[in-house]
Parts: C-alpha cells; sequence; structure tokens
C-alpha cells in the first residue's frame, strides 16, 4: 500500500525560508513521479512543482525562482524548499505521487501541511 506523508510545515514571517519533506512508502520510490500541490483558503487547488523519475523537474508560476524541490531516493523523501515566503504563500502543502511509473497524473495524496506567512 502507498503512503504519502508530508512534514515540515509552519508559521514563518514574509521573506523567510521554509523545507517541507515528503516521504512515500509502500514501493521503489525512484520509479515514481513526486510533486507538491496547494490549497489556499477559498481557492483552487494549485500546482507547485514536481520531480520525474528521470530528475527532471517542472514548476508553476508561482514557484519559479524561489521554489526548488529535490528528491532524495535513497530515502524515499521528496523536498520543497520555500525561499522568500509572500503572505499568498499561505496554504495547505500536499504531496503526491503517481499510480503508475509512466503516469502523470497524481493519485496517492498525503494529508496536508499547513504552511503560514505572516506579514
Amino acid at each position: 500500500q502507498v503512503q504519502v506523508v508530508e512534514s515540515g510545515g509552519g508559521l514563518v514571517q514574509a521573506g523567510g525560508s521554509l523545507r517541507l519533506s515528503c516521504a512515500a512508502s509502500g514501493r521503489t520510490f525512484s520509479d515514481y513521479a513526486m510533486g507538491w500541490f496547494r490549497r489556499a483558503p477559498g481557492k483552487e487547488r494549485e500546482f507547485v512543482a514536481a520531480t520525474y523519475r528521470s530528475s527532471a523537474t517542472l514548476y508553476g508560476d508561482s514557484a519559479k525562482g524561489r521554489f526548488t524541490i529535490s528528491r532524495d531516493n535513497p530515502k524515499n523523501t521528496v523536498y520543497l524548499q520555500m525561499n522568500s515566503l509572500k503572505p499568498e504563500d499561505t496554504a495547505v502543502y500536499y504531496c503526491a505521487t503517481t499510480q503508475y511509473s509512466n503516469s502523470l497524473d497524481f493519485y496517492y495524496w498525503g494529508q496536508g501541511t499547513q504552511v503560514t506567512v505572516s506579514s
């Protein structure tokens, strides 16, 4: 059974940094894409970043230049380093992975971790 667990959220002042972690278990971690999404109050879920089995990365517009996604395959963990945080980055951040190794559809989701950026 695939499990996805996020950690690392919290309260930070604007301009600060946070690093989110996401551990996935239940299969060979390196074979699957991993992604970060977020949902702010009253808004739709938004794509933040993804890393693929080729180690290629993709970022949403809000993350470009400020966030970095990385993966540590031996540790079955993906990270999201967030710098220069803004109040509008406040959201619940979700980690997800695909059902199949050749899929781009994120299927397994974590429960989310709250990030709050104060002004």
